[in-house]
């Protein structure tokens, strides 16, 4: 089991930047891949980023490429998502979630721990 609540949502204008927290208690965090999602109004949950449990692979959805960046701390129990170039389209309330297994999909049905979201909203 591992318990998951994310941080450092929040309002910022078209170009902006905000980095995502999401804290992770127990001692086996370094045994989950994480993904971050997020959802938007009326809108399906959909996948923005995994990182493997040692942090060795990332894979991003093309929507985010090149302007988000997932990483993991394991000593801190962490996991991170660094948003720049933020876009009025990236407004959406964003999950992180956990899954033990080495390399898990793009399927939020594949994750079994979820947090219960931060709210990023960006302006245009």
């Amino acid at each position: 089991q591992v318990q998951l609540v994310e941080s450092g949502g929040g309002l910022v204008q078209a170009g902006g930047s905000l980095r995502l927290s999401c804290a992770a208690s127990g001692r086996t965090f370094s045994t989950y891949s994480m993904g971050w999602f997020r959802q938007a109004p009326g809108k399906e949950r959909e996948f923005v980023a995994r990182i493997r449990w040692n942090g060795g692979s990332t894979y991003y959805a093309d929507s985010v490429k090149g302007r988000f960046t997932i990483s993991r701390d394991n000593a801190k129990n962490t996991v991170y998502l660094q948003m720049n170039s933020l876009k009025p389209e990236d407004t959406a309330v964003y999950y992180c979630a956990a899954v033990r297994r080495m390399w898990p999909g793009e399927s939020p049905s594949e994750y079994d721990f979820w947090g219960q979201g931060t709210q990023v909203t960006v302006s245009s």
